[in-house]
């Protein structure tokens, strides 16, 4: 199979497509703060140099440009006796995080890991090989529920954030997931995959977290706060994350009648995991 085409980010191109004849009336500074915003010249610096190398090698290509350092603790508790498994993480940052556990289970096993993530992602070319596309619409949507039955039922290891979107803000002021679905539950107990519980120890800025508290304030469902990922990725330039593996879940120990309550209950596993 041939490499792919490197996909470079083009927001001015992505208008002129997405607009078509309402293009016009986008004033450039408009574009430029865009393009501004998400640090279009920076994540295409950094895409380049990561289709430099394949698989998580290119995960470790981008930490390796921010001087992001990622650590362990309990590394050892992860099995690799060929145990089929289901790494879960909660999800804080919504870019370094994923980049993190690309790079540190992908030297565990050995470059044989899968990373379930939205469809969108795909078109970062660099990580095609690693990443599993989830899409729910259109008529691409049964193909990827068959790839990703194909790699469930295979060999390879596979890495999820159960949350879907990174972490928020509570009420009560603690950074934390949103509900986490049940999905992953059920591949555990229908693919015999034990569980691997996992806390990636950190966190995005103050600015971020009052940004969406704001959106939703306001009633907006949209989230509108996601444009500012990219800043808050290179804002984490030359830190340390730790990753904190907890003992692994039998999948027979599910009680698959009540998939969302063991989603809830191994999701506190992961965040009590810090303590």
């Amino acid at each position: 199979m041939s490499k792919p085409e490197l996909q470079l980010i083009d927001v001015d191109a992505v208008l002129r497509n997405r607009l078509k004849g309402k293009y016009k009336y986008i004033p450039q500074f408009v574009v430029r703060r865009l393009q501004k915003t998400i640090c279009q010249d920076r994540l295409n610096s950094i895409l380049v140099k990561m289709d430099q190398r394949e698989g998580y090698q290119a995960a470790d290509a981008a930490l390796e440009d921010m001087r992001i350092t990622i650590t362990a603790d309990g590394l050892q508790r992860i099995p690799t006796d060929g145990r089929r498994l289901l790494l879960v993480s909660n999800h804080p940052l919504g870019g370094l995080d994923g980049l993190g556990l690309i790079s540190l289970l992908g030297h565990h096993f050995g470059g044989r890991i899968r990373f379930l993530v939205n469809d969108l992602l795909m078109a970062v070319t660099p990580l095609r090989d690693v990443f599993l596309p989830i899409n729910k619409y259109g008529k691409q949507a049964r193909a990827a529920a068959e790839e990703i039955e194909q790699e469930l039922a295979g060999d390879k290891q596979i890495i999820t954030f159960p949350a879907g979107l990174c972490s928020r803000r509570g009420d009560d002021g603690t950074v934390r997931d949103l509900e986490w679905k049940k999905s992953f539950v059920n591949q555990s107990v229908n693919y015999h995959r034990d569980i691997v519980p996992m806390y990636f120890d950190a966190k995005n800025s103050d600015f971020f977290y009052r940004t969406a508290r704001q959106r939703e304030k306001l009633g907006i469902k949209f989230n509108f706060e996601m444009i500012y990922l990219p800043k808050e990725m290179f804002k984490q330039e030359g830190s340390t994350f730790r990753v904190i593996v907890g003992e692994p879940i039998a999948w027979q120990d599910l009680n698959a009648t009540q998939p969302a309550a063991e989603a809830a209950r191994i999701k506190e596993i992961v965040y009590n995991l810090k303590k």
